[in-house]
């Protein structure tokens, strides 16, 4: 059977296999041919001039570094607020929201083992600036339109500081959540998650950088202070005079779209910008904040990454890597060593799109250089036989008449729907995320992290045709730089993708769901609950 045929086959399966929705069906293919016949569908009527990002002057704005802060005793107070800061030399202000002054939300530096406690304070406005889907669950026209919560990605932490996205509060309201910081030294993130319009609250800037540092991490006295460089990645449309666009599906009443990428390529806030550098090694913190966009990164002059640490730290040992993959949501600790590029520019780049300038210098100015080290930590691979129960969870999408995506689920099953997924505390499982859409998916498991086992293919038309699971290929093992602890995953289409997970820390109720925002808030995302 062609692919085509199995597409069309997949698409009617889709579309016959669920009720919720239907009614706008029509609705829905009406707006997506008005879509591709108008320049910007959530402005029906007329054209929206747009910024073209690619015909700005690249490389002028220095790269802006996120201002640490530090806990005073164990204490820290971050305020949301609307902001209006330069995304480009040549762009007028553009209005976002930020958890600091500036499009940079303070980077939090903590120690493992040193509690912290933080009160998240809403300052919003009352009204949002992004269109809101009222038909989203949790987004109902009863529900403020602006509300927030605020989620520390890899943090273990007690189900109510986790930031559970019915959890939200609104404007001139504050949540202050308990961080017990007891675990390995990692690059966290944190950001919001109000249910149904994280993907608008993150697209407007509410992100920032969280650091845990630890003994081992000490010890190996890597690249630090002016050398040790965050990188948050992240896209962005603009309008001519500015403003971030979002874009939407043309139907006022569903609005919600699957995913996009975005015209401009940002990096701590600025479009393509540079930074100087001595020629001598750095550190790189590098996090995927974007909604949808995956950034494929690698070095103009060919040279390899150096990649050091994933979502949950350090690697066991180096790892070359040309080019590297993040999906939204994960984490890379990369090295570069510029020794050899004295006087040089070199670029890092996505595909074929330079999107940082490096700037290096003809000499040193500091004392000496560091090295890469050749063992970083001792990471123990849990055996496949620990695991006391397999869960299977299918990843699917339900398409209308035109093939067009008009919800995502996991295990054919909606958020609001009873949990289904009941760990104990303290054993180890096997999730098997079996992919049967046409995109990779970015799964994020909150509370705990977790191993890769092994990703292998298999037939996917088989499985929803004669529910029979034919693999095509077999088992194929993590890669090198995938090989240390994770919370979030790619999981490819028409594979399933086994992950080890010991469910430590705390019991109640936490979630998991796809990490592309799109898909998160239409509906792929479901509640776990760790029982004691």
């Amino acid at each position: 059977m062609s692919y085509s045929t199995r597409r069309t086959f997949l698409q009617q399966v889709s579309a016959l296999g669920l009720l919720y929705g239907v009614q706008h069906g029509a609705q829905r293919a009406f707006a997506m041919q008005m879509h591709s016949k108008m320049p910007m569908p959530n402005a029906p009527g007329h054209s929206v001039p747009m910024l073209h990002s690619l015909e700005l002057t690249p490389f002028v704005d220095p790269l802006p570094l996120p201002e640490p802060v530090h806990a005073v005793s164990g204490k820290l107070r971050i305020a949301m607020r609307e902001i209006h800061a330069k995304v480009h030399r040549d762009v007028p202000p553009t209005r976002m929201w930020s958890y600091g002054t500036t499009a940079l939300a303070p980077l939090i530096e903590a120690r493992k083992g040193h509690p912290l406690q933080v009160e998240w304070v809403n300052n919003l406005p009352t009204q949002h600036f992004l269109p809101i889907d009222h038909s989203l669950h949790g987004c109902g026209h009863d529900i403020p339109d602006v509300r927030a919560v605020v989620h520390v990605h890899g943090a273990r932490v007690p189900s109510k500081d986790d930031g559970y996205p019915e959890d939200w509060f609104i404007s001139g309201q504050s949540r202050t959540c308990h961080y017990p910081l007891e675990q390995e030294a990692a690059a966290l993130w944190y950001h919001d998650h109000a249910m149904g319009l994280n993907r608008l609250n993150t697209y407007a800037g509410l992100f920032g950088m969280f650091l845990i540092r630890d003994q081992v991490e000490d010890a190996l006295h890597l690249p630090s202070g002016e050398y040790e460089v965050p990188l948050i990645l992240y896209d962005r449309d603009f309008t001519t005079d500015g403003q971030l666009f979002y874009d939407t599906s043309g139907d006022p009443d569903h609005p919600w779209v699957p995913e996009f990428s975005a015209d401009g390529i940002l990096i701590n806030g600025k479009i393509r910008p540079f930074l100087t550098v001595e020629p001598r090694l750095y550190r790189f913190r590098i996090v995927n904040v974007a909604n949808s966009r995956f950034f494929r990164l690698s070095l103009s002059n060919q040279q390899p990454l150096v990649q050091i640490g994933t979502d949950q730290g350090l690697l066991s040992s180096p790892v070359e890597i040309q080019p590297l993959t993040l999906a939204p949501a994960e984490r890379a600790d990369i090295l570069i060593d510029f020794s050899h590029s004295a006087g040089q520019i070199l670029h890092l780049r996505t595909g074929a799109m330079d999107i940082l300038q490096f700037r290096v210098e003809k000499q040193s100015l500091s004392g000496p250089a560091h090295s890469v080290p050749k063992v970083l930590r001792s990471i123990q691979r849990t055996p496949e036989s620990a695991a006391t129960t397999t869960r299977t969870i299918t990843l699917n999408e339900y398409q209308d008449q035109i093939g067009t995506p008009m919800v995502m689920l996991l295990n054919r099953k909606h958020w609001h729907e009873p949990v289904t997924e009941t760990p104990k505390l303290n054993s180890t499982e096997i999730w098997e995320f079996v992919n049967l859409t046409e995109d990779t998916h970015p799964m994020h498991m909150h509370l705990v992290r977790f191993q890769i086992l092994d990703r292998r293919s298999f037939d996917t038309f088989d499985y929803l045709m004669y529910k029979k699971l034919r693999f095509t290929a077999a088992a194929t093992p993590p890669a090198a730089n995938e090989s240390g602890w994770k919370d979030t995953v790619q999981c490819p289409k028409g594979v399933i993708t086994r992950v080890l997970i010991r469910f430590e820390g705390y019991s109640g109720k936490y979630l998991y769901h796809c990490h592309i925002l799109e898909h998160e808030a239409n509906d792929m995302m479901r509640p776990f609950e760790v029982i004691a």
